[in-house]
């Protein structure tokens, strides 16, 4: 794994694994709306006017992860909190539970209203075709699912990683991510992720899972002013 492409792990993933869906203009990458809310650039240096002016549709907000160039005129950058970003470097437990299944196009109605519940930010119509996705059906509903989202040569980010809240306690995204991220592993992926500090659970669980605090990432949106 080149640690580097973690750094800035949306331009490395869309000039690496999803450079067959990414819209590209110089300097500057994005994945289609219905993918992902997401731009990359190549360095902070970029110049990146025109690649906005013909990547971002007016009204449009786009996030950007590791790396921000500056804004141009008439465009507004806007800061949050840096996200943290933590690496599994081996295997973890899995703990018992209720079979985990693959999600299809047959489950996108379910994995949709899933993540408009509980993860309504940047999951999209077709996030599902950006990796693979699995999910726990208990009484007839998904209860929790994880998927793969960005990814590069040696690492794989694992996300989407969301329980109903009906099913909180029973350790179903415990288990759904810890056979994804040992199942990376064994392909030779070093499994990433990123969680907010604002999400302390989730912190925990990652933690306990056996996962590490590699960097603090920033987290910037992109829109026009």
């Amino acid at each position: 794994m080149d640690v580097r492409e973690l750094d800035n792990p949306l331009w490395s993933s869309l000039r690496t694994r999803h450079r067959d869906i990414a819209l590209s203009d110089g300097d500057a990458a994005r994945y289609p709306a219905d993918f992902a809310p997401f731009l990359g650039v190549a360095n902070a240096k970029a110049d990146v006017a025109q690649a906005f002016e013909t990547l971002i549709a007016p009204g449009e907000s786009l996030y950007l992860l590791g790396v921000a160039a500056e804004a141009p005129s008439g465009w507004r950058l806007q800061a949050f909190r840096p996200l943290v970003q933590m690496i599994c470097e081996r295997p973890l437990e899995v703990i018992d539970g209720p079979d985990m299944v693959e999600l299809t196009r047959t489950h996108r109605a379910d994995v949709l209203a899933l993540t408009a519940l509980v993860y309504p930010h940047y999951f999209r119509e077709r996030t599902m075709e950006m990796g693979r996705y699995f999910g726990i059906y208990q009484d007839g509903r998904l209860a929790a699912m994880a998927g793969e989202r960005l990814g590069m040569d040696g690492s794989q980010e694992i996300s989407a990683i969301c329980t109903h809240p009906d099913f909180n306690g029973r350790g179903y995204a415990r288990r759904l991510t810890a056979m994804l991220s040992n199942d990376n592993l064994h392909r030779g992926r070093i499994p990433f992720l990123h969680v907010s500090r604002e999400n302390p659970r989730a912190l925990r669980l990652y933690e306990r899972l056996g996962y590490r605090h590699r960097r603090d990432i920033g987290f910037w949106s992109i829109r026009r002013a």
